[in-house]
Formats: C-alpha cells, structure tokens, sequence
C-alpha cells in the first residue's frame, strides 16, 4: 500500500512539475497561467489531453511537437521528473505513510509542496531571465505568513516573534525596493534576493539558510575563478550581476534540507 502511495504522490509532483513549466515561461512574459489554454510555442497550436501527460508525453511524442514536430526541450521532462522526486522526499522527510497519514501532516506536506513549487519558480525563472519576479515572491511570502499563522493556531510553543521579525525586515525591503524602483525605473535584483533568503528562513530556519547561502558564494566563487583560469589569455570582467545566484541559492536551499535530513536519520 505504502508503494501505491508514494506512486501516487510521485505522479502529483510530475503534474505539478508540468505546471511550472508552463508558469516558468509565461509569468516572465506577463501571460496568463489559470486561463490560457496550453500551446506550443513554435507553431501556437492548442494542446490536448495526450499532449500534456508529464513525462509520458514527452517520451512518447518523442520529445517534439505533434503538429509541428518542433523539438521540446528536455527542460520540461528534467523539472517534471525533479518535481515528483522533490514531492516524493518532501512525504519520507515527513515519514507519510498509509500508517501514519493525519491530518496535521497533510497539511504540512500541503505547504511542503507549496515550497517546493516556490522553490522552482524562482529557479525556472532566475536561470532562464537572470531575475527574481515580484510576483513569485509575492507567492511565497502569501504561503510564508500561512504557513505561520498555522504554525501559530496549532502549536502553542511556536516562536512568532522571530517571524513578525522577518515579516517587518521584508516589509522595509519592500517599502526601499519600491523607492528605487520610481528613482531608477527598474525592479533591482539584490533585494528581490535578500526577500527569497527571508522567505527561505521561514520554511528551512535560519542554519540552513545561512549554510545555502555559504554555498551559494562558493559555487559563485569557484565558477569566476575556473572562467578567469580558461579566459587567462582574453580579458575576462567578473560581473556578479550576471550570476543566477537565486538559482543558486534555490538548488543549494533543497540539497542542504536534504543533507540535514539525512544526518538527522544516521544520528538517530
């Protein structure tokens, strides 16, 4: 049973995987992501039912379009394979099971996934426009203060004050952000950042966000310097603006909630 289960949320997170990259593509473009119909990009046709199956589709179809037989990238089958995967550990961190299902970790694993859809957002469009939207944050901070007052209703020795402390700081962030945005004309990308780590703290708590970051500036760190060593004969300008750094910052958030889970099960 516990097998048709974890297939069964596996399979919810490769639905939820075709979502996002649809929202990855169309949020940076302003379109609508509820109401619009699906649609190939390249020929514009409207897609069907057996066009949109994740993952089977794309092997079936042979990764290409059925009507214009464009090539589909393998972005939508990697996110859609990692979606159900992340779906899958988010219910063994929980240890869901037919045995131990309730309610209270239905709900967690409710918000879980929210996260982790955040989480994707913000990756699929950092790398693909080099820029944190607004509007994603705006998600994840709506999940955020959920996810408290949750917390807050249903545990009496929850801590909110460390997270009104988060809320006011991102609040000023915001307040500041828009300033610049009227002084300089366009929404700046370092504070949009600094609101993701905030975000961050609330679901994963300060060390593993701190830790995400660390590795982040390393991953940062290491690449500049492998560019400047294969770039020593052309002059090479470091730009750490043009760093996915929230992408970076996405990946490093998932594997260090990972890596914290697992010595938790060995120190067990």
């Amino acid at each position: 049973m516990n097998i048709l289960l974890y297939i069964i949320i596996f399979i919810m997170g490769t639905v939820f995987g075709s979502f996002l990259t649809l929202a990855t593509y169309r949020i940076p473009l302003n379109q609508d992501i509820t109401h619009k119909h699906s649609y190939c990009p390249k020929c514009n046709h409207k897609l069907n039912f057996l066009d949109m199956i994740p993952v089977w589709s794309y092997i079936f179809l042979g990764a290409k379009c059925r009507y214009c037989k464009s090539k589909i990238g393998p972005r939508y089958f990697i996110i859609e394979i990692l979606c159900g995967i992340a779906f899958l550990a988010l219910a063994l961190f929980l240890n869901i099971s037919v045995y131990t299902l309730t309610l209270n970790k239905l709900i967690e694993f409710a918000f879980g996934a929210l996260y982790i859809v955040f989480l994707f957002l913000v990756a699929g469009i950092d790398i693909e426009h080099n820029k944190v939207d607004k509007r994603v944050l705006i998600y994840g901070l709506v999940i955020a203060i959920s996810y408290m007052i949750y917390q807050y209703t249903c545990f009496s020795n929850f801590n909110v004050n460390r997270f009104i402390l988060y809320l006011v700081v991102i609040a000023l962030i915001l307040i500041f952000s828009t300033y610049r945005i009227k002084k300089v004309g366009k929404d700046e990308y370092v504070f949009n950042t600094l609101i993701l780590c905030l975000i961050m703290t609330f679901f994963t708590y300060e060390v593993t966000t701190i830790i995400s970051i660390i590795i982040t500036l390393l991953v940062i760190a290491i690449k500049i310097i492998l560019n400047k060593i294969l770039n020593k004969r052309k002059k090479y300008k470091i730009n750490i603006e043009n760093q996915p750094i929230a992408f970076y910052l996405c990946i490093a958030n998932s594997l260090t909630t990972i890596f914290i889970y697992i010595l938790s099960i060995v120190g067990d």
